[in-house]
């Protein structure tokens, strides 16, 4: 098998998503297919990020040395790493795992139909304010499961207006854990309560970059 370019590897809390507060190993891939106006790990998405090759069985030994169940596969971009399928594998054959794949909203997500049920998928939609939001596959909510989630980082009021339209041209809340997230700084947390109100969002969860708020945002390794 291949090896992987893993720019970090580090223990923290979840900051976000279905267990959020939870600690959690990431490994971070180097490289992304979408440059969003908002992106907090762009230095990850460099053409000569310095990185660490690292095959399937050496990212499992690290995550086993680490004592804790939550895997966190992040970037960058996972879904477009080399053989990442194979790495999926064999983390979700260990059941004392639970592995979540952040994905970008832009990568076909069929081919990881059969994953069960230790594997969830946390998809973003980029929305209008990204710059991104041309490349989203919508396609790939057929394939969502209960254990995955959709987010949403909002920077506007357009950006509230295009997201609760998503949501319900695709019923994501009858398929998975949606959330809606502020990009720091752009929009406050209480506007986007306010909107949820104002819409009777009572499906969707607001969700806080919680390690942006207990560290510094530019922070890395947490």
């Amino acid at each position: 098998m291949g090896k992987y370019k893993v720019v970090e590897t580090f223990v923290s809390i979840n900051g976000e998503a279905t267990h959020a507060g939870e600690l959690a190993c990431f490994i971070r891939f180097a490289g992304c297919n979408l440059a969003c106006g908002y992106c907090d790990t762009k230095w990850a998405n460099e053409p000569q990020v310095p990185y660490k090759s690292m095959s399937a069985e050496e990212i499992y030994a690290y995550i086993k040395s680490c004592g804790v169940k939550n895997v966190t596969l992040t970037g960058g971009e996972p879904l477009i790493q080399p053989e990442i399928e194979w790495l999926i594998t064999l983390l979700s054959a260990d059941k004392a795992l639970r592995v979540e794949i952040e994905t970008n909203g832009s990568v076909d997500i069929a081919g990881y139909d059969a994953r069960p049920e230790n594997v969830c998928m946390t998809l973003d939609y980029k929305l209008p304010d990204s710059g991104m939001e041309q490349f989203m596959r919508t396609e790939n909510y057929a394939w969502l499961k209960p254990q995955d989630a959709v987010k949403f980082v909002v920077s506007s009021t357009r950006d509230l207006e295009t997201a609760k339209k998503i949501i319900e041209t695709y019923d994501l809340c009858a398929k998975a854990t949606v959330y809606l997230s502020s990009a720091f700084s752009a929009i406050t947390p209480a506007q986007i309560v306010e909107y949820m109100i104002q819409e009777n969002m009572k499906d969707v969860r607001l969700q806080l970059q919680m390690h942006k708020y207990i560290w510094d945002p530019e922070k890395k390794g947490v």
